[in-house]
């Protein structure tokens, strides 16, 4: 009787390790094909987005240059471009509806080729393709208060990619319908998604009220995540009508985005 046990027993080992291994290599083969996926949806996200997106972004600027009167589009600077040439108060428009195009980004310490639209809006619809979005209620380009954009970092388009790339001094130009917005950077800070102060018509300060034009630029952090916000800070340096032509230092980037548009 003993015999027959030990022979049971030995008869049932290799039939669990048969099991074992049979569990271990279904497991390794659903692992790789894990991997597999996940390598794919990483490529997806940080190239194929970005591909999406930039030729999204390419017919947005497009429209947006077609439609701007003759005056606007000249490709070198015009007589008027001095802040003391600037006559009467800078012009303000409307916030315009979700969706609608308000200007177009030209940020020299992004390079040479950085123009991205800037869009109404900051859900899905407009930072997952169309470009740089305007969070609604906030100032309007040239406005006193808080002109405040968003835009991602390392997918759709990475608009803002190069965000803490920026030193203070560096110039940040918006052009509109009317004209062209030279603000000036000023600094950065990186904060928690729940620092919404930093939409405030005066950033940070709640109880103040604003005596200058800001522009707030916010993007993801880290580069490769979400856990917080990277905040960059400028103010409006001047304003110049569509009439004078482009700034000199976008001068030459406007007009190339004249040509290829």
């Amino acid at each position: 009787m003993l015999q027959l046990q030990d022979k049971g027993a030995s008869g049932t080992a290799p039939a669990t390790r048969m099991l074992v291994s049979a569990g271990a290599r279904a497991l390794g083969e659903l692992l790789i094909t894990a991997g597999i996926i996940l390598v794919l949806f990483i490529g997806w996200q940080l190239w194929w987005t970005n591909v999406e997106s930039d030729a999204a972004q390419r017919g947005v600027v497009r429209d947006f240059v077609r439609q701007l009167d003759a005056s606007s589009l000249q490709e070198t600077p015009g007589a008027g471009t001095s802040v003391e040439s600037m006559d009467g108060p800078v012009v303000v428009a409307a916030e315009p509806a979700a969706g609608e195009t308000i200007g177009l980004l030209y940020v020299p310490r992004f390079g040479g080729g950085y123009t991205r639209p800037i869009v109404q809006g900051t859900g899905p619809s407009v930072l997952d393709t169309l470009g740089v979005g305007h969070y609604e209620g906030t100032s309007m380009p040239g406005a006193e208060g808080n002109f405040a954009l968003a835009g991602h970092r390392q997918t759709h388009g990475a608009v803002l990619d190069d965000i803490e790339t920026l030193v203070p001094g560096d110039r940040i130009y918006v052009q509109t319908r009317d004209g062209y917005y030279v603000y000036l950077f000023r600094n950065s800070e990186i904060v928690l998604p729940t620092r919404t102060d930093v939409l405030l018509p005066v950033p940070n300060k709640p109880a103040a009220s604003p005596r200058e034009a800001y522009l707030t630029m916010t993007s993801c952090n880290p580069r490769f995540g979400s856990q917080e916000r990277f905040i960059a800070y400028a103010t409006l340096e001047r304003w110049q009508p569509a009439s004078a032509g482009p700034p000199a230092d976008i001068a030459a980037q406007a007009g190339r985005t004249i040509r290829e548009e």
